[in-house]
């Protein structure tokens, strides 16, 4: 069937300055972030990471949104997925619907080549959050993501996560456990450091591996 969500955005008016100023200082560094992440994993089979912060406005969604158009310029196939279905943002980032998503897939609604959006931006494509449901640690903890991650992360390059904030919800924990490392986003002057040092806890707790943390300004 073919993909109803396939279209070009234009993606302008939206933080992608990855996109719209691909020769920007900014742009550079998410090349930077991008090659970093390729040299920690390059020995390993890593394919699936989670970005996650302490609390909520640290530039997270914005990040994970930049660095995976860097990644789909690259000639990398990516796959950007929101997780976080309590506070979503990736669709307005791209500025697509979210009628149908992730919960629309785990609930057998619909099928994931259905449910995915593609930009038009090099092999990137987009999983936005879906229909809103009650009760998401219980929808994100099951079978039905591992099975999904799995199948996914071996017809990709790359499948990056945007979760909500990791001292607030417990399925951030289960979705870290999940995948095959963490990214922490801390804000310049708003992260403060009890928090950033809870969070490692809570992540090492769900016996996660935290690959890196980047701080945003």
């Amino acid at each position: 069937m073919l993909n109803k969500r396939t279209q070009t955005a234009n993606l302008k008016k939206q933080n992608l300055i990855t996109y719209t100023r691909s020769n920007s200082i900014i742009s550079d560094q998410f090349r930077t972030i991008r090659t970093n992440i390729k040299f920690l994993t390059e020995e390993k089979e890593n394919k699936t990471f989670l970005m996650t912060s302490p609390g909520s406005g640290e530039g997270k969604t914005t990040l994970i949104a930049n660095l995976a158009v860097s990644m789909a310029q690259q000639k990398e196939k990516v796959l950007l997925i929101d997780a976080n279905l309590r506070n979503p943002n990736i669709h307005n980032v791209f500025k697509t619907s979210n009628e149908i998503g992730l919960t629309d897939v785990l609930t057998g609604k619909i099928s994931i080549e259905e449910a995915t959006y593609i930009p038009g931006i090099g092999k990137l494509k987009v999983l936005t959050s879906g229909s809103t449901l009650v009760n998401p640690a219980e929808l994100l903890g099951n079978e039905l993501m591992i099975d999904l991650l799995k199948k996914e992360t071996s017809a990709y390059d790359m499948v990056l996560i945007d979760s909500p904030t990791v001292l607030d919800f417990t399925e951030t924990r289960i979705l870290a456990n999940m995948c095959d490392g963490v990214v922490l986003i801390l804000q310049r002057g708003k992260t403060g450091m009890e928090k950033a040092i809870e969070a490692q806890r809570v992540l090492d707790l769900a016996h996660a591996e935290i690959v890196g943390v980047i701080v945003n300004k």
